[in-house]
């Protein structure tokens, strides 16, 4: 290993949404539990969650100010050309700076610039790749990547295979340390009931609260559950308008949900999105899902990310337009079935792999020795 004494740099690229944002933060505990003398640099954008959770996990950012060209024409689109220009050049000047060892891409259009610039300084570049059907900016980075890390046998199809290496999602350890009876403590609620957690994903998702709203009465009064309901900061206005609280008493309605941890420690099955970070969530800590993959995301690959899922027997899977029509039923019945929810609980882990983070730093650090010889 490099000398205790030396400081070498990683650089991590990652933004957008959380499923770039949190492996890439696993990652970065990773490499600092593994090697006492190493800098993380995260670089991201100030409009994006990665600007907040970064420092929320005690690492820098520095900012370029890059964005992704949108199917619709908007002035982000027109600005688009000034924007990866000026965002090249802050790169560089990042780069010059920082002086990483390596350069690590956890996804999101923050990582392009960075990662093809760090290839024109010879620095070693990796890529982190949480979903089964690749984002553009890695599939972009892959033919010159040093190492490619995946966590679904799909993505191997859009990289070479001789770089790739199948370890799966960084995933955060404080997941699974939670004891359920402290985690529905924290939110207020009996040990008597089962508990709903429904996700949308850090932005929340329209169509999984259209369908819980439409469910709500139903699994509420009728069902008698206690629900989770992360909705999201862009739909919780709306919601909180239109969902009287005082008439649901065992409704934990929230815009987001800092502690994680507990949410999954306190649910009996969870409702989500089949976003590739989630996925790997829901796995580690053996919980049961109904998966809806979202219809509008590159080459499906939430639905990819549920089916195989779903194939082990770890979660069911709705799709996005049928799930206001049955998410219901489907809930209510696997909440009624104790020995069916232990087995999807054994699948789950079974699929699990919880030291992906550690595998993947193992090798960063082993590139930096090497190069450091």
């Amino acid at each position: 290993m490099p000398s205790k004494q030396a400081t070498y740099r990683v650089m991590i690229a990652a933004g957008g949404t959380g499923g770039h944002v949190y492996p890439a933060i696993s990652l970065a505990d990773a490499l600092n539990a593994k090697m006492e003398h190493i800098d993380i640099a995260f670089i991201g954008t100030k409009n994006h969650m990665e600007w907040t959770a970064v420092p929320k996990a005690g690492y820098r950012i520095y900012p370029i100010w890059v964005s992704g060209l949108q199917r619709r024409f908007t002035l982000s689109n027109v600005l688009f050309p000034l924007k990866l220009i000026v965002s090249l050049i802050q790169s560089f000047w990042l780069l010059q700076r920082l002086k990483p060892a390596v350069m690590v891409s956890c996804g999101g259009y923050v990582a392009g610039p960075v990662g093809w610039m760090a290839n024109r300084f010879g620095i070693p570049v990796m890529i982190q790749e949480q979903n089964s059907y690749p984002g553009v900016t890695n599939r972009m980075l892959g033919p010159s990547a040093k190492r490619i890390f995946t966590a679904f046998p799909d993505a191997e199809d859009y990289f070479p295979a001789h770089k790739v290496r199948m370890v799966g999602n960084p995933t955060r350890k404080n997941l699974v340390h939670t004891k359920p009876s402290k985690a529905r403590a924290s939110f207020n609620i009996s040990e008597d009931r089962s508990v709903l957690l429904v996700l949308g994903g850090s932005l929340g998702a329209k169509s999984i609260n259209e369908a819980l709203l439409h469910s709500l009465e139903t699994l509420h009064d009728h069902a008698g559950l206690y629900i989770i309901w992360q909705c999201g900061k862009r739909y919780i206005d709306a919601l909180t308008k239109k969902v009287d609280l005082e008439e649901y008493p065992r409704l934990r309605l929230q815009a987001y949900l800092d502690n994680m941890a507990a949410a999954y420690a306190a649910a009996d099955l969870v409702v989500s999105r089949a976003g590739a970070s989630s996925c790997s969530e829901l796995m580690v800590t053996g919980t049961p899902s109904v998966l809806i993959p979202s219809p509008i995301v590159a080459g499906d690959h939430q639905t990819m990310n549920a089916r195989s899922i779903q194939e082990q027997g770890a979660a069911e899977m709705l799709s996005d337009d049928e799930a206001k029509d049955t998410l219901t039923e489907l809930v209510t019945r696997l909440l009624a079935d104790q020995e069916q929810l232990r087995r999807m609980n054994d699948a789950a882990l079974a699929m699990a792999k919880p030291f992906a983070a550690e595998h993947i730093a193992e090798e960063i650090l082993h590139e930096i020795e090497q190069s450091h010889d």
